[in-house]
């Protein structure tokens, strides 16, 4: 499964993309919107993670971006954010997000998102105690 890991800080990144790794992922990362919605178009995904704010091009617009893009469109939406799920729900965009995830993340939060979306089946138990 192919994974789109967009966010800004890079230790964000290293963090999540081993955790994914090591679950079986594929994992192609991005640093801001712009670069992330080129990827997008240029190949398949099954998920987006996204982080909400970011220089060039936010996760919300970049999120708006992929729903209006035929071959993104489907694909869903991890949304991360520092802001708290208050601030989330509030957002007009809210409903083009599959699931919200607060940072820190750590492995056993991200598991569990996947478990909760149907991207992954536990077979053994998993601890990482690395946040991101």
């Amino acid at each position: 499964m192919n994974i789109l890991l967009v966010d800004d800080k890079q230790a964000v990144k290293d963090s999540l993309e081993s955790i994914l790794s090591q679950l079986g992922y594929h994992v192609e990362t991005a640093s801001n919107g712009l670069d992330a919605f080129e990827k997008a178009q240029n190949a398949d995904f099954e998920l987006y993670i996204i982080d909400h704010l970011m220089p060039l091009m936010n996760g919300v617009q970049l999120s708006k971006n992929l729903k209006q893009t035929e071959s993104c469109a489907e694909v869903p939406i991890l949304f991360m954010t520092t802001q708290g799920l208050d601030v989330v729900n509030k957002l007009e965009e809210f409903a083009l997000f599959s699931d919200v995830l607060c940072k820190p993340v750590n492995a056993e939060m991200l598991i569990e998102k996947l478990v909760s979306m149907g991207f992954y089946r536990p077979q053994e138990q998993f601890s990482m105690h690395s946040e991101a």
